[in-house]
C-alpha cells in the first residue's frame, strides 16, 4: 500500500508539470512536446505484457525493485536533459519502469492477500493509489518554487527510497512459484504465458468488455478539460484543477464504503456492471446546454456538472475496481497472474488510445451533445457485456473451479 502511494506521489509530483517545462522552460514546439509525452505512454502501455511475463518468470520483487531503480535514473536524467534524444531516452525509461512494476505490484498484492481478502485489499490499495495522485501535484507545485530540477531530484529520491524499501521488506514472491524457472529457457516460458492468455477465452472477453471503462476514466484528462476550456476559456485552469481534486477525493473517501456496500449486496460481476453504469451516467449532467459566453449562473451550472461528472466517474470506478482486479486473478486461475495483469493493462492502453481518437473526432463534429451521449452509451454497453458474461457463467467462481478441477487435478492434492 505504501509502495503504491510512493509510486504515485513521485510520479504525479513531476508529470503534471512536464509539458510546461518542455514548452516554456526548454522552448520546444507543441508537436515535439506531444512526441515526447506520447513516447513515454507508448513505452509503458506497450510493454505491460512484457513486464507481467517477466514478473511471472523471475518473481515480483525483482521486477518492482528494477522498476523503481529505472525510474530513479530516469527522473534524475530528466533534471539535466535539455536535448530531444536525452528527453526521449529519459521518458522511455520512465515508461518501461512503469511496465516493470505495475503488473508485479498487483500480482504481489493478490498473492499476499489471498482469495478471501483480495477484494478488500484492492479496495484499500485504490485508496492509497488515489491519495498519491492527490498529494503528488501539491508537493510538486511547492517544489516548483525552487525550479523543475528540484522536482525531478525529489521525485528520483522518492523512487530510490522505494527501491531500498522493496529490498528490505518485500521478500518472497508467492506469484511465480508455479513456473519452473530452471528447466526451460526464459523466452519459452514467456511465450507459453502469452499463448495461455490468448487461449483463455473468458479472460479475453472480460478484458474486451472492460476496455470501455478505461476510455471513460481517461476523459478526466481529455473530454472534461475540453469542456472546461469551451465554457471558461482562459479561466479553465483552476476549474480543471478542481475537477482533478474532486475526483481523487471522491475515490479516497468513497472507496471503502462502496466496497463494503457492494460486498453486502452484490456479487463481484454485478458490482462491476453497476460501476460501469455509474461511470456512463456520469456524463449525462454534461448534456445541460451552456453557451461559451455564459454568465455567472450558467457557468455555475457548468461547473457543477463537471464536478458531478468527476465524482460519479470516481465512485463508479471505485465500486468496480476491487472486483475487477479480483476477477482477473480468478480468470487466471491463480497462475501467471502478473502476465494476465500485464496483458489486461496493455489491452486497456490500446482501448484508451483508440477511444480518445474517437472522442476527439466526436468533438470535431460540432454537435455539443454527441460526445456525452456516446460516452454514456459506452458505459451502458460495457455494463451489459459484463452482465452477459456473468449470466453465461464465464465469470463465476463455480465455473472457474470446475475448469480448474478438470485441467489441474493434482493442484488440490498439494
Amino acid at each position: 500500500m505504501y509502495n503504491q502511494f510512493g509510486i504515485n506521489l513521485g510520479f504525479y509530483m513531476l508529470m503534471p508539470y512536464l509539458a510546461d517545462h518542455l514548452a516554456n522552460g526548454l522552448g520546444m514546439a507543441a508537436w515535439t512536446v506531444g512526441l515526447v509525452l506520447g513516447a513515454r505512454n507508448l513505452s509503458q502501455q506497450g510493454l505491460f505484457l512484457v513486464g507481467g511475463a517477466l514478473a511471472d518468470r523471475y518473481g515480483c520483487t525483482p521486477l518492482i525493485v528494477a522498476g523503481c531503480v529505472l525510474r530513479t535514473v530516469a527522473f534524475a536524467l530528466l533534471a539535466v536533459a535539455s536535448t530531444l534524444p536525452l528527453l526521449i531516452a529519459a521518458l522511455l525509461l520512465t515508461g518501461f519502469a512503469g511496465a516493470l512494476f505495475n503488473p508485479a505490484v498487483r500480482a504481489q498484492l493478490a498473492a499476499r492477500a489471498g482469495e478471501e481478502r483480495r477484494v478488500a485489499a484492492f479496495a484499500l490499495f485504490n485508496v492509497f493509489y488515489q491519495a498519491g495522485i492527490l498529494a503528488g501535484p501539491v508537493v510538486g507545485l511547492a517544489l516548483l518554487t525552487w525550479d523543475f530540477q528540484m522536482v525531478c531530484a525529489v521525485a528520483a529520491a522518492v523512487f530510490g527510497l522505494l527501491a531500498a524499501g522493496q529490498i528490505r521488506s518485500l521478500r518472497g514472491d508467492g506469484a511465480a512459484e508455479s513456473t519452473d524457472r530452471g528447466a526451460r529457457p526464459a523466452w519459452r516460458t514467456v511465450a507459453d504465458g502469452w499463448r495461455a492468455i490468448v487461449a483463455n477465452r473468458p479472460f479475453v472477453l472480460f478484458a474486451a468488455a472492460m476496455s470501455g471503462s478505461y476510455v471513460l476514466a481517461f476523459q478526466l484528462y481529455l473530454a472534461l478539460p475540453l469542456r472546461a476550456s469551451e465554457v471558461f476559456g482562459a479561466d479553465s485552469g483552476p476549474v480543471t484543477g478542481a475537477v482533478f481534486a474532486v475526483s481523487a477525493l471522491a475515490a479516497v473517501l468513497g472507496q471503502l464504503r462502496l466496497t463494503g456496500w457492494a460486498k453486502r449486496t452484490l456479487a463481484g460481476p454485478p458490482a462491476i456492471a453497476v460501476g460501469l453504469l455509474v461511470m456512463g451516467a456520469a456524463f449525462l449532467p454534461l448534456l445541460v446546454p451552456v453557451g461559451t459566453s455564459a454568465g455567472a449562473a450558467p457557468r455555475a451550472v457548468a461547473l457543477a456538472a463537471l464536478v458531478l461528472c468527476a465524482a460519479l466517474l470516481a465512485w463508479g470506478g471505485a465500486l468496480l475496481y476491487p472486483f475487477e482486479m479480483d476477477t482477473v486473478v480468478r480468470l487466471a486461475k491463480g497462475r501467471l497472474v502478473a502476465t494476465h495483469y500485464g496483458a489486461y493493462s496493455t489491452a486497456s492502453g490500446v482501448a484508451v488510445w483508440l477511444g480518445n481518437l474517437a472522442v476527439g473526432a466526436l468533438f470535431d463534429l460540432g454537435a455539443a451533445w454527441l460526445p456525452w451521449v456516446a460516452l454514456a452509451a459506452t458505459g451502458a454497453g460495457c455494463s451489459a457485456a459484463v452482465a452477459a458474461l456473468h449470466r453465461r457463467g464465464h465469470l463465476t467462481s463455480r465455473n472457474e473451479e470446475r475448469t480448474t478441477a478438470s485441467a489441474e487435478p493434482a493442484a488440490s492434492a498439494e
